[in-house]
């Protein structure tokens, strides 16, 4: 007969954001531009414009076939990150390393 012997230690909450550095990424302003471009402000001072041409008529975003759409373009109140509508919203990481890389 086979026995189960259930031994685990509860691990410490981990450091890893703090031990990498990790910036929070938490937008608090945004506004459409022209050619599928939103600029954007973190809460810490960086701001820049990002380029999402790449994303227009894939998928969900078929829906930016309409300019009109993409400049309802807001901050998501629960991810703070932008969103259009109820279905698209993207990672707010990937668009501060985005904005990063330009600077």
């Amino acid at each position: 007969m086979l026995q189960t012997i259930k031994s685990y230690k509860k691990f410490p909450h981990s450091n890893k954001q703090r031990d990498m550095g990790f910036k929070r990424a938490k937008i608090v302003a945004c506004k459409p531009r022209p050619n599928y471009h939103v600029w954007i402000r973190f809460d810490d001072g960086l701001e820049g414009e990002v380029d999402l041409n790449e994303f227009v008529g894939k998928g969900v975003f078929r829906a930016w076939n309409s300019v009109e759409f993409f400049n309802q373009v807001r901050i998501d109140p629960k991810t703070d990150t932008l969103a259009w509508g109820d279905d698209i919203d993207l990672d707010p990481y990937v668009l501060r390393e985005k904005i990063s890389k330009l600077k």
